[in-house]
């Protein structure tokens, strides 16, 4: 199947809702990740999410220039030829962009999906997101009206972050403490300045005690019940049920128990990205230390070609990074839900 239409990512994103399940929305840094994604999609017969990040797309844009916008169409250009050959419906969005990287990487990319659309032609993206969580809400949220505007324009779907998730993603940090929890009033003034879809279709990253990367436990207290507070309070003011698209970000690691509870208070989407880096990585370390001589010449020795060829471990990490995301599509439900 192709890149989700528009209209197809809607629908995923409602039966998503309807359904109590998510979405796995993976990171992605290269065509090899890319694939791996799209393969662990298509085992779980769950359609899906792909997002390159700031720092994703900057590492795709390759080390001499480093240019985010570039490294990001290559490769959403790349996914719109070989996602046709997986069963399965992708949606491509970028994640965590903040204020001081709109320019280089978001605006110019709704320009090229604006251009595309005045052309007959699907976005380039579904969907992109707006991280103003390091700014204050009033001015978070007045960026977030300009962009969504603009992306409604060509059916794209903005993603936005209104308080911080703590940890370390591509630079942008939080300290780990009580402001990682989104309060009512907060939820409110979002609604009152994006709507509740009249201006355009937005999904929400609220926090509810997320922190970016793997911690031990005890280190992440994690409130997923706090979101039904949040559409219910939103509800009872704008009279309109179920209100938002929620997003959980800093999903790696949680509990089974944890990710449910989302699920039922309206989670449609779920980063995951620390725990995919592991299962990528992880049979490349198992095949150098087992192979420690074949893909080093050591002593003067000439190695040995088939070890230390991309392929033979590449195929491995691909391997291992989709088992990842076929697990992550079981727990969140998608798994067996594709669209016919």
């Amino acid at each position: 199947m192709p890149i989700a239409t528009p209209e197809i990512y809607n629908e995923m994103l409602d039966r998503a809702k309807a359904g109590k399940f998510a979405y796995p929305a993976i990171n992605v840094t290269s065509t090899q990740t890319l694939h791996a994604a799209l393969r662990g999609f298509a085992e779980a017969e769950s359609d899906g999410i792909v997002q390159i990040s700031t720092g994703g797309a900057e590492f795709l844009g390759g080390q001499y220039k480093k240019d985010m916008v570039t490294g990001s169409v290559a490769l959403a250009e790349f996914a719109h030829v070989v996602a046709e050959k997986y069963p399965v419906n992708i949606a491509l969005h970028t994640d965590h962009c903040p204020k001081d990287k709109l320019d280089g990487y978001v605006r110019p990319l709704l320009a090229i999906s604006q251009e595309r659309v005045a052309a007959g032609r699907n976005p380039l993206f579904q969907s992109h997101m707006w991280d103003g969580s390091a700014e204050t809400l009033d001015h978070n949220l007045a960026i977030a009206q300009e962009l969504l505007a603009e992306a409604a324009k060509v059916k794209i779907i903005l993603e936005v972050e209104i308080t911080p998730t703590g940890g370390e993603e591509d630079g942008v940090t939080h300290e780990i403490n009580d402001k990682l929890y989104t309060t009512v009033e907060d939820a409110i003034r979002t609604a009152e300045a994006l709507g509740l879809g009249e201006k355009g279709r937005y999904l929400l990253a609220a926090s509810f005690g997320n922190v970016h990367g793997v911690y031990k436990p005890g280190n992440v207290v994690l409130r997923p019940e706090l979101l039904k507070e949040l559409a219910e309070g939103v509800a009872a003011k704008f009279g309109k049920q179920d209100p938002f698209n929620f997003v959980f970000h800093g999903g790696s690691g949680s509990t089974k128990e944890e990710i449910a509870t989302a699920l039922e208070n309206g989670v449609v989407k779920m980063n995951i990205d620390t725990d995919t880096q592991y299962a990528f990585t992880r049979p490349v370390a198992d095949h150098m230390f087992r192979n420690y001589d074949g893909v080093l010449k050591i002593d003067g020795e000439v190695g040995d070609k088939k070890t230390y060829d991309p392929r033979s471990w590449g195929k491995l990490a691909e391997g291992g990074m989709a088992a990842r995301v076929l697990e992550a599509c079981q727990d969140l439900r998608s798994a067996g839900t594709r669209l016919k």
